[in-house]
């Protein structure tokens, strides 16, 4: 062979081999860039979601905590609405058993007041009574108007048992509705009544004539 020609060669030959190393590096560095791309929209991508994720977390604590917060609210409100419904239920119910109370009250002082007093057939006071006559003119004081006889009065009120009396309640002899007798019950197991023309208006423990049956009126 020339020994030109083989130097040639050798030379073109050693070009090839230069040129496809440069390629090689060539494409070597356009994988590398290519990577080195997708890596970096990978973190980008995943920082993204990391602080979406970060957003949506904070707007769950806080919808959280404004949700507990106003639990919290309602459940102190709620304490001090039912006590203050209590209070206007206790005290309703005080006014109202005051008021039936001072009631009572009243109608048991008229009585006592009336012992010692004369029984007159068909008196309705103020100096004489008769059985009937002095319970109307002690229910008349407190505004309650009672059927005048001792039979209507014995159906005038709530029947009671005598087992349950409370001062106040209308005791009655006989029938209800066919009382022959009344008197007014004031507590402490006695009753005032206009008994007859010989005792007049006294005070008697029950024991003393046991009654049939009882009305409550106020």
């Amino acid at each position: 062979m020339n020994p030109l020609n083989e130097i040639t060669q050798t030379l073109s030959l050693s070009q090839l081999r230069a040129a496809d190393a440069t390629a090689q590096v060539a494409v070597d560095y356009q994988l590398q860039a290519s990577q080195a791309q997708a890596t970096e929209a990978a973190l980008k991508s995943a920082l993204h979601h990391k602080q979406a994720d970060r957003k949506k977390a904070a707007a769950a604590a806080r919808a959280k905590a404004r949700a507990k917060k106003a639990a919290a609210e309602k459940a102190a409100a709620r304490p001090m609405s039912l006590a203050a419904d209590a209070t206007s239920t206790h005290s309703t119910a005080a006014s109202a058993s005051s008021a039936v109370s001072g009631s009572v009250a009243a109608v048991v002082s008229f009585v006592q007041a009336q012992v010692g007093k004369s029984y007159v057939m068909g008196a309705t006071g103020p100096d004489a009574y008769d059985c009937s006559g002095l319970v109307q003119a002690a229910y008349r004081t407190i505004g309650v108007d009672l059927p005048r006889v001792s039979e209507d009065q014995s159906t005038a009120g709530t029947q009671v048992s005598l087992s349950d009396l409370q001062p106040g309640d209308i005791l009655y002899w006989g029938g209800a509705g066919s009382a022959y007798h009344v008197a007014i019950y004031i507590g402490g197991g006695n009753f005032i009544g206009a008994q007859n023309p010989s005792s007049g208006v006294v005070e008697h423990p029950l024991s003393y004539d046991e009654p049939t049956g009882a009305v409550r009126v106020a």
